[in-house]
């Protein structure tokens, strides 16, 4: 009896409400970036060309993979304990944002809600590669590695709800420049900081630079090039909506196909 009182004595007493932070060394950047993934995740989730007959545990479950998945990979890479484990206000804010994303259902008023989703997404974007960034230099990372860690903690949410929902990743087709505005607004962020020695202004700068290309690209329909394909391949474009001139004169016919339009009563089909 005196030995397990002795073991337990000797272990370590369990953590129930600390670590809370809201602000701190790019903390504030960081929860921003993960509430907006977060709620990404659940709109995505939500999104007819993702949407997998998910419950509602699966619907926050894919915001906590959208939210803290990138953040976690990038921790994950550096041999650190992920900040989204030690500080509570990381899931916290992920489930009451993935809450929020599962409230915005798909029904009347899609187009507003994709268009909704898109400029969260090139909200939470630059912000995400900011941050990842700037832990890589942090840890002494040479500048290819944190323009890696740029991209890894911007687009990873993406990628693991893209496969969660069988559906090809985001960063491996053709797209308004997802992976390259990450890489842009940790170069930035890099190029300014070392100019300026003030991560703050780095990180405004390259904010502003990397949301304007991003928002740019999807409203001007700009798209990363195909690669090369051999003869009798045949081009298919993707069911991705867009935003700006590619949904401006579409049919009804054509928002169908991009998941675009939702008709309330589906008509039966007579015997």
């Amino acid at each position: 009896m005196l030995d397990v009182s002795l073991a337990l004595a000797s272990t370590a007493p369990v953590t129930w409400f600390t670590g809370w932070d809201l602000t701190g060394n790019f903390t504030t950047i960081d929860l921003i970036a993960a509430s907006t993934s977060s709620l990404n995740g659940a709109l995505l989730a939500r999104r007819p060309d993702h949407f997998k007959n998910f419950t509602i545990v699966g619907i926050l479950a894919m915001a906590l993979l959208g939210g803290l998945g990138g953040g976690i990979t990038r921790d994950v890479l550096l041999a650190d304990v992920p900040v989204a484990l030690t500080n509570p206000a990381y899931i916290t804010l992920a489930l009451a944002f993935g809450v929020l994303g599962y409230l915005l259902a798909y029904a009347q008023g899609q187009l507003f809600r994709e268009g909704l989703f898109e400029f969260m997404t090139s909200f939470a974007l630059p912000w995400y590669a900011i941050v990842g960034t700037q832990i890589g230099v942090e840890h002494g990372i040479p500048v290819l590695g944190c323009l890696l860690l740029a991209v890894v903690t911007a687009t990873a949410g993406r990628y693991y709800v893209d496969l969660s929902s069988a559906v090809t990743p985001k960063q491996f087709i053709r797209g308004e420049w997802f992976v390259p505005t990450a890489m842009v607004a940790g170069a930035v962020w890099i190029l300014v900081y070392w100019a300026s020695a003030n991560t703050w202004v780095a990180a405004a700068v390259a904010f502003v630079i990397g949301y304007a290309l991003r928002v740019a690209a999807m409203w001007w329909a700009w798209e990363e090039p195909l690669a090369s394909a051999p003869k009798g391949v045949y081009l298919h474009e993707g069911a991705r909506p867009q935003l700006g001139r590619k949904l401006k004169g579409k049919s009804p016919s054509e928002l169908r196909a991009l998941g675009l339009l939702v008709e309330e009563d589906q008509p039966t089909s007579e015997p």
